[in-house]
């Protein structure tokens, strides 16, 4: 069928079942748009206000639906700009296609208006990236980068083209299959690795488990439930593993790390067996990886062998899907009994002690969890950066079909509204709350006006404390409390700012206001903003 190859571009996308797409329009990708409305009953685009936060809806968008999802830029400025959520999509292993406009074929390299090398510029941040200037490869590269970036180790995969090129005329025909001879992703695991796998389980008298985000890429949430049931094996997870467990799971210990919990960082000390399921083992999980491994008998699961050993050296290592490995798992796995174990662990397990507020402020870690305690159990929690994602991350309370989001791998302020916007579209039925420090909300408020347009509804709630509190309380901790550019004065009233917008909005600045922040963030019908107030000095601990 004879086509332009913009047309064709929505006609791949359409084939691959997408039916949203983030972006912010330009000249040399004006083709495209002018063919996207024409397709805009099949797929609703959604115009952003800046081009990074349209790859971060994509990056909420697929990781509640599962699979790859689409964020729009133009050439020069605006495809720089995605650079950012690019590179947090590629450190977290989040599936999203990035389609950019390029100038004509022959202007490049030239340094016309408004021209940048982005694949070159955003190399090391994709798992692949294509300029494409043949037009007769539009389907096989769409195909392809579909298959990429959803396949494997997920990632993020950049499509540069053209303006000319998306002109011009071509026969289009969509490929039912990809083939690619020099990618191969590894399924199933070694039948041999996974038998030592469950032999040095089987004797270990002190096992752990520890989750990373992998186990969300492979699907394999329930898959490690029921051999942590099954084997009585306690379980941690990394940050980016938070939620594969409920937290009222008598096995589950809590987060790892630096900025971890008592019990869960003395579970991984006193452990004789550590087994890994999609975790990097970054310097924020285990400080001292070399000392643990000489402790401790390591066991490790990977869609990628460059991660295994690459942090911590490993005694068994198993390379594959850890849904499938862990299946194979399952196959062998007999019951077992670690009471003694558990119950040590249980024994380190500390409640919170609520602090008396400054007058004026209220307590973020016990507002966090009066929101864990009201909040419906399939919800999506979507963290920024700063204190207030540790804040988030040690306290909510998540039971079984809730689902934290957050960017642990870049460390991305300003990710969790836009985020949180393309979480809440892939399932609109449930519900989704942002939580960000002042300092992060003001990288992307600017996307309330996105959540308004397209009616999308979310819950914001802003941790204000007129500081960029992580920083803050690295100066205090490490710098003799010498304070310096983290002060936010100049900030605006947020609740003026929101009811600007249109949306309703209520500040919490006492403890008596909790309840009734809360209620409204459950019962409210539309978006709305909550602000809480923070003593400024208020620790991440």
């Amino acid at each position: 069928m004879k086509m332009t190859v913009s047309k064709a571009m929505v006609e791949c996308l359409k084939a691959e079942g997408i039916n949203t797409v983030y972006g912010y329009p330009g000249a040399a990708i004006c083709p495209f748009y002018d063919e996207l409305k024409n397709s805009e009953k099949e797929i609703k685009h959604v115009l952003v206000r800046h081009e990074a936060n349209a790859g971060h809806a994509a990056n909420g968008f697929a990781r509640i639906s599962g699979k790859p999802a689409v964020c729009i830029a133009t050439s020069g400025p605006g495809a720089t700009n995605l650079i950012t959520a690019i590179a947090t999509a590629y450190a977290d292993s989040i599936p999203i296609i990035c389609i950019t406009g390029q100038v004509n074929t022959d202007q490049i390299g030239s340094d016309v208006f408004q021209e940048a090398d982005i694949t070159g510029a955003a190399e090391p941040f994709v798992k692949h990236s294509y300029l494409l200037k043949n037009p007769d490869d539009v389907a096989r590269v769409f195909k392809e980068a579909f298959y990429i970036a959803g396949s494997g180790r997920p990632g993020p995969v950049l499509i540069d083209v053209p303006m000319d090129v998306q002109k011009m005329t071509i026969d289009f025909a969509y490929p039912k299959k990809c083939e690619i001879r020099s990618y191969k992703p590894t399924g199933k695991g070694n039948a041999f690795q996974v038998k030592k796998f469950m032999k040095a389980l089987s004797e270990a008298e002190k096992p752990l488990i520890c989750v990373g985000g992998g186990v969300f890429a492979a699907h394999a949430q329930a898959e490690i439930n029921k051999l942590s049931k099954l084997m009585q094996i306690p379980v941690v997870t990394t940050m980016m593993g938070i939620s594969a467990f409920s937290d009222d799971d008598p096995l589950f210990c809590g987060m790892i790390g630096s900025f971890g919990v008592k019990a869960a960082n003395e579970a991984v000390n006193e452990c004789d067996l550590l087994f890994l399921v999609g975790a990097r083992v970054g310097d924020r999980a285990v400080s001292t990886p070399m000392t643990l491994a000489k402790t401790t008998k390591i066991l490790h699961i990977d869609i990628d062998p460059a991660e295994i050993g690459k942090n911590i050296r490993t005694d068994i290592p198993l390379v594959g899907d850890a849904k499938l490995v862990l299946e194979q798992m399952l196959e062998l796995a007999k019951p077992m009994k670690h009471d003694e174990w558990i119950a040590q662990l249980k024994a380190l397990r500390s409640q919170y002690q609520p602090v008396k507020p400054v007058s004026g402020t209220v307590d973020p870690k016990e507002f966090v969890m009066k929101l864990s305690a009201a909040m419906p159990a399939n919800v999506n929690i979507v963290a920024d950066v700063g204190q207030n994602q540790i804040w988030t991350c040690n306290n909510y309370k998540f039971r079984k079909g809730g689902r934290l989001l957050t960017t642990g791998g870049m460390g991305t302020m300003g990710y969790s509204v836009p985020a949180a916007i393309g979480a809440k579209m892939a399932d609109p039925k449930r519900p989704t709350v942002a939580i960000c420090g002042d300092g992060a909300f003001q990288m992307s408020m600017m996307e309330l006006a996105t959540a308004v347009q397209h009616g999308v509804d979310i819950k914001i709630v802003i941790m204000t404390n007129n500081r960029l509190g992580m920083v803050r309380e690295l100066q205090t901790i490490g710098y003799g409390d010498r304070q310096t550019a983290v002060f936010l004065d100049g900030s605006p009233d947020f609740i003026k700012l929101a009811k600007a917008y249109g949306i309703d909005a209520m500040r919490v600045d006492g403890k008596g206001d909790i309840d009734k922040a809360i209620d409204m963030i459950v019962d409210h019908k539309g978006i709305c903003l909550i602000e809480v107030a923070v003593d400024e000095m208020f620790a991440t601990r």
